[in-house]
């Protein structure tokens, strides 16, 4: 009679967590998520995104493939997979309605988005929308990863001076318009002057393409924080490794972001990097 009793017992907890389902895109969020229901015991299915998600991704992992604009399918999936709670995580380029091929449920989304189609922001809200519309609770991935959710304060040794707090603050400003106009999420500013903000080619490129225009004297600092009034589920931020590298390589004397709105991965790492290139990192 242990037995059973037992099995009961590991049921109901099973089904005290709903299983989740990870939308996945391109870069390392969709494998933490993955790893961070491993570690849990949760039940989750991933819906890799063809051309985005990397193959490596779905090695001995549930999971199925998905050209993007098969969102009819995707949904018929979850539910057959039996998924209660979504998360959609990783990066995906927005695609031309030619490469979409959407099928009936996507092009339904569409229709109803009408001129929303052009913002990320509209985009995605909407979406979010829709698929609780199909019976599914979207959570954020910093809901299932708050260990990777940026904390206030430095992050190592070196400490922003004045004159690179005053560009903070400028950077903090731009990002806030344009995450207003729904256009990016990162701007670079050295010694008060706006050398770049973000676009669609996301941030690495965004401080590449500045390093031509570094003036003489301290190097600029990049500033990233999430859109005012962005759906908070999806879309946030990210610092890594390959972006302090790429700020160092290109003469960058600090990364500021907003804590609570920006994801850091390979923290350790991404602070040793940074101590030994003499460039701050700050949550603020």
């Amino acid at each position: 009679m242990v037995i059973p009793a037992a099995r009961s017992v590991s049921r109901e907890r099973s089904m005290a967590v709903p299983k989740l389902g990870i939308i996945a895109g391109g870069g390392a969020l969709p494998t933490l998520l993955a790893n961070a229901c491993v570690e849990a015991g949760r039940e989750y299915f991933l819906l890799a995104i063809e051309g985005f998600a990397a193959p490596a991704l779905t090695e001995d992992r549930p999971h199925a493939w998905l050209r993007l604009g098969e969102a009819g399918k995707g949904v018929k999936l979850l539910r057959k997979h039996r998924v209660e709670d979504l998360v959609l995580a990783g990066a995906v380029r927005r695609p031309s309605l030619k490469e979409l091929r959407p099928d009936v449920w996507a092009m339904r989304f569409l229709a109803k988005m009408g001129n929303a189609w052009i913002g990320d922001d509209s985009l995605l809200s909407a979406l979010v929308g829709a698929l609780e519309s199909e019976g599914f609770r979207v959570v954020g991935p910093d809901s299932i990863l708050a260990d990777y959710v940026a904390m206030p304060g430095p992050y190592g040794t070196i400490q922003p001076d004045a004159a690179a707090l005053t560009d903070m603050d400028r950077g903090f400003a731009v990002v806030r318009q344009l995450g207003a106009l729904d256009i990016g999420q990162a701007a670079i500013v050295q010694q008060g002057i706006v050398l770049g903000v973000e676009g669609a080619e996301g941030t690495d490129k965004l401080i590449q393409r500045c390093a031509s225009l570094h003036r003489d004297g301290p190097g600029g600092v990049l500033v990233k924080a999430r859109k005012p009034g962005q759906e908070q589920r999806v879309d946030l931020p990210t610092v890594g490794c390959s972006t302090v590298l790429t700020a160092i390589d290109s003469g960058l004397r600090g990364i500021a972001f907003e804590a609570g709105g920006v994801f850091v991965f390979d923290r350790d790492e991404a602070i040793r990097l940074a101590n030994h290139a003499g460039l701050f990192i700050i949550g603020v």
